[in-house]
């Protein structure tokens, strides 16, 4: 299960829908929302970052695909002039926990962009299924909520996305 850093809890534990609400598809975001998705610098995939562009529209986002292989320094000016109101990092090569962990530290480093909510996911390490404690690292290290690889993941994520726009409208 994904882990929340705000919450400090799995990402599945946000706040219930009605009863009425139960599988229904997340209320869209207005459109004036932004978010920023990118990979990791040493992730030439594209296919993860189409696919997501994808599903953030759908939820009522606008998106801004930086691409793969975006150096951090790139990545945080882009978000400096930008604003997001989320980042969203995939990896598909393995190096979402090792490049993360540069990547969010520098980000969080950044005090305009310090309350920028941001979150990775896909396959964080080349051994498979990364531990929680390497999963933990990440949160501790800055990123808000960490996906790793699977489906189930991916309707945690649309969940986490879902809520950020319910916050931000209420």
């Amino acid at each position: 299960m994904p882990l929340n850093r705000r919450a400090q809890q799995p990402t599945g534990h946000l706040p219930a829908r009605s009863a009425g609400e139960t599988g229904a598809a997340p209320t869209p975001a207005r459109r004036d929302r932004t978010v920023v998705i990118s990979s990791v610098a040493s992730d030439a995939h594209t296919w993860n970052l189409v696919f997501l562009q994808l599903l953030i529209e759908e939820l009522g986002y606008t998106v801004v695909n930086l691409g793969p292989c975006v150096p951090d320094d790139v990545l945080i000016d882009a978000c400096r002039k930008i604003a997001p109101d989320l980042v969203v990092i995939s990896s598909v090569n393995g190096h979402g926990w090792q490049d993360g962990l540069r990547l969010i530290k520098a980000f969080r480093a950044q005090e305009s962009l310090a309350g920028t909510p941001v979150v990775i996911g896909g396959k964080l390490g080349t051994a498979g299924l990364e531990s929680a404690a390497r999963t933990a690292e990440l949160a501790e290290a800055g990123f808000d909520a960490v996906f790793r690889d699977g489906a189930q993941e991916m309707e945690s994520f649309r969940d986490f996305a879902a809520a950020l726009a319910v916050r931000a409208v209420t």
